[in-house]
């Protein structure tokens, strides 16, 4: 790709709203989803995204069969939905991999179901496959102020929830609430998932809670440092894959975006493993 081209590029980006707004969205959903993802990936809670997402499918299925704002009747759903399953692993025979399953399916089939019966597709291809262009204001502006509760109610219950991830049995014993901890963070997780679906779509969204911990993880051992990395390394995948898509318009954004972000996973599963090595020589 020449300079030039480089330079177009940027120019369309910077040079027209819609795109600084998807931008900004994107780059906040993203790193929401990261941060959330560092804790979901260490209690291997990581599917929890692709659960909601199939639920958030078939609420925005009724909500345009309905003629409802489709944001507005996936956000409560999911957010319930997210509770339930809590409690569902918390207090049942049942683990939470099988909870997650077992609604995450109900829900997807329920959405196919309505799609089918009502012919009522109209959009939801922009929630299956993302379609961060396609936002409206009143969108943006939803997904932004979400995407900023979400971070700044992280960063106030960082320690909390570094401390349940880690060693429940020892937060249990210091007086931290476990289950109120898990279950806020399962809410802050439907929220970024409902927001994140107009991104990547609902069949893509787990790797943006997936990916960049996991990526992160092959270089850095301190959780604060994962947590850091993964904010970074969302932000910076994001953007690489909205450029990307700019300059080859048949390339859709939400699959540039797990692309670069699987590239980031093995530049830095190659450079964990030469680090070990030389660890290794060192020793």
């Amino acid at each position: 790709m020449s300079a030039a081209t480089i330079t177009d590029i940027f120019k369309t980006v910077f040079g027209y709203g819609f795109m600084v707004r998807a931008m900004i969205v994107g780059v906040l959903i993203s790193v929401c989803a990261a941060l959330l993802g560092v804790s979901l990936v260490l209690r291997r809670c990581s599917m929890i995204g692709d659960g909601l997402s199939h639920v958030g499918f078939g609420a925005l299925a009724v909500a345009a069969a309905i003629g409802a704002a489709q944001l507005w009747v996936a956000l409560p759903v999911v957010i319930i939905v997210a509770f339930l399953i809590i409690r569902l692993s918390d207090n049942s025979r049942l683990t939470s991999d099988s909870a997650i399953a077992l609604i995450s399916s109900g829900a997807l089939a329920l959405g196919v179901m309505i799609v089918s019966l009502t012919g009522s597709n109209t959009n939801l291809g922009d929630f299956l496959f993302g379609s961060v262009f396609a936002l409206s204001d009143a969108d943006s502006v939803l997904s932004i102020v979400l995407s900023a509760i979400v971070l700044v109610l992280f960063v106030m219950f960082y320690n909390k929830i570094f401390a349940v991830t880690f060693d429940a049995g020892f937060a249990r014993a210091t007086g931290t609430k476990e289950g109120f901890y898990n279950t806020f963070v399962a809410l802050l997780t439907a929220v970024t998932v409902v927001v994140g679906m107009r991104l990547v779509g609902a069949l893509l969204v787990t790797s943006l809670i997936i990916f960049p911990p996991l990526t992160a993880m092959r270089v850095c051992k301190k959780f604060r440092s994962v947590v850091i990395a993964s904010g970074i390394l969302a932000a910076i995948s994001f953007i690489a894959g909205m450029m990307i898509s700019v300059g080859v318009p048949s390339a859709p954004v939400g699959a540039s975006v797990v692309l670069v972000n699987a590239a980031f996973f093995l530049i830095f599963l190659v450079a964990g493993k030469i680090r070990s090595l030389a660890v290794a020589k060192r020793d």
